[in-house]
């Protein structure tokens, strides 16, 4: 166990994050090389950083854990080549990275050397995108360089109270001091930057880990995320209509044994990103949200069902780290059109754009349900049939279509009284956005009853294991 002997804080995380007894060490033994600054005189067990490998319920994973009691956890030449060494080793036996971060900052005592050490281990994480899933967790500090560290892997969680993650200090911005907005903490950085999946204790953190690492594959070219399904494959889910506005329970409720791990659970929560289980395989899920219900039923959030530009965003990333990873991707469609304000003005084109080109680029399994509205350009981009779904189902009440047939009757027959334009709605409802015209069309497959849900979409992967889909030869796309 080597420093392990010390039981500091970083070997303590270490332990109870995977199965006893199954950490090995390694570099046990780095100090620093830097002698400039008196460095000589100070004690530098392993560096500050405890590395090794070991297993989760039998998977195994990579592991860094910075130690804040070695010169505050600061990053120096070593520090850095024992992380970018233990991904060297990840990448050739295909194992996911975890890192436990709580750190100072860079070493000023060893600056280039730091520095340079830094920069390979940006390159690394470079190269392992997509290859291995790379997990970080904020127990401490995360600042400055190493905030890029966390942006630069694919899951980030970070500890509720003290964990502080910024590139500049909160009190560094101009006009801004820390009390006024602490742009640094975990409620910032989740709601606001998108940039943490979820917040919690140091207990819930590392049990959400584990549940991650027991959904995803070790590798790109792992087949094995799957587990035993004991759940009804045919189990029906009565009453899923009323979740069609929360797709968070509607998710769950589709899943084996209503499994579902959220994703950036604090931002954008019109789009609900996530794994769930069919039938023991994982699949990734994407969902227009226009509620959000806390466990006493109580409506925390309410969104008008439109398309955001965060929205689009959250679910862009997801669907591009699920295609990397082979996995499947179901979606529950349930949208009005694109969100009106400057800020979407600004951002939403972009954002939009970069969802529909992670869709169509996406070759994996690709199921949508449209389960209430779907209108305009916004649907399309949601995993329409059009831009590559492979299985496309919708529920008796969905509508399809340009827009609501009510504001598409007063479009076409402007001027005609209240009585005319009722009738035209009804009229433009059956024959352009029932679910039944887009049936007839080829644009859904099926139309489904909801409480069968589960039951056609296990259905449709299934059928789709086998899937292969080629895209034009080209180095890769510039959205």
């Amino acid at each position: 166990m080597g420093n392990m002997a010390t039981e500091s804080a970083a070997s303590n995380r270490i332990t109870s994050l995977l199965d006893a007894g199954s950490f090995v060490e390694i570099g046990g033994a780095v100090t620093a090389r830097s002698t400039d600054f008196n460095m000589q005189e100070k004690e530098t067990p392993a560096d500050g950083v405890i590395t090794g490998y070991g297993v989760i319920d039998g998977n195994l994973v990579y592991v860094y854990s910075q130690d804040a009691s070695v010169l505050n956890g600061a990053v120096g030449e070593m520090h850095a080549k024992k992380i970018v060494n233990i991904y060297d080793m990840a990448m050739k036996m295909g194992a996911p990275v975890i890192g436990l971060v709580d750190c100072a900052g860079l070493r000023l005592q060893e600056a280039t050397d730091a520095l340079n050490a830094f920069g390979n281990l940006y390159f690394k994480q470079s190269m392992a995108s997509g290859v291995i899933p790379q997990i970080t967790a904020v127990f401490g500090t995360c600042g400055g360089g190493l905030a890029v560290v966390p942006a630069l892997t694919d899951f980030t969680f970070m500890e509720e109270s003290r964990a502080r993650l910024f590139v500049n200090s909160p009190n560094a911005l101009p006009g801004n001091s820390i009390s006024r907005l602490d742009t640094s903490s975990a409620k910032y950085q989740s709601e606001e930057a998108g940039l943490v999946d979820a917040v919690g204790s140091e207990e819930e953190i590392l049990a959400n880990i584990r549940s991650l690492i027991c959904i995803l594959p070790g590798n790109n070219e792992d087949n094995v995320s799957y587990d035993e399904c004991t759940d009804s494959l045919n189990r029906l889910c009565e009453g899923i209509e009323n979740a069609s506005e929360d797709t968070g329970i509607a998710l769950s409720m589709i899943s084996d044994d209503h499994v579902f791990f959220e994703t950036k659970r604090d931002y954008a929560k019109d789009m609900v990103t996530g794994f769930i289980r069919l039938n023991g395989m994982t699949v990734g899920a994407v969902a227009n949200r226009s509620r959000v219900y806390n466990e006493e039923s109580e409506v925390t959030d309410q969104f008008d069902g439109s398309l955001s530009a965060d929205g689009a965003n959250k679910a862009a990333k997801f669907v591009n780290f699920c295609d990397a990873f082979n996995i499947p991707v179901l979606t529950l469609t349930n949208v009005t059109g694109f969100s009106a304000s400057e800020y979407e003005e600004k951002n939403l084109a972009r954002e939009a754009a970069k969802l529909t080109y992670a869709f169509a680029n996406a070759t994996v399994p690709k199921v949508n349900v449209v389960i209430g509205k779907a209108f305009g350009s916004a649907y399309v981009t949601m995993n329409s049939k059009s831009v590559g779904a492979d299985m496309v189902y919708a529920w008796p009440a969905a509508e399809i279509g340009m827009m609501e047939a009510n504001l598409a009757a007063k479009i076409m027959y402007a001027g005609a009284d209240a009585a005319a334009l009722r009738e035209k709605a009804a009229e433009y409802k059956e024959l352009q956005s029932s679910p039944l015209s887009a049936a007839r069309r080829g644009y859904v497959d099926t139309i489904i009853e909801p409480a069968e849900t589960r039951k056609y979409v296990i259905g449709a992967f299934e059928m789709l294991f086998t899937k292969r889909e080629d895209r034009p030869a080209k180095k890769h796309g510039s959205v």
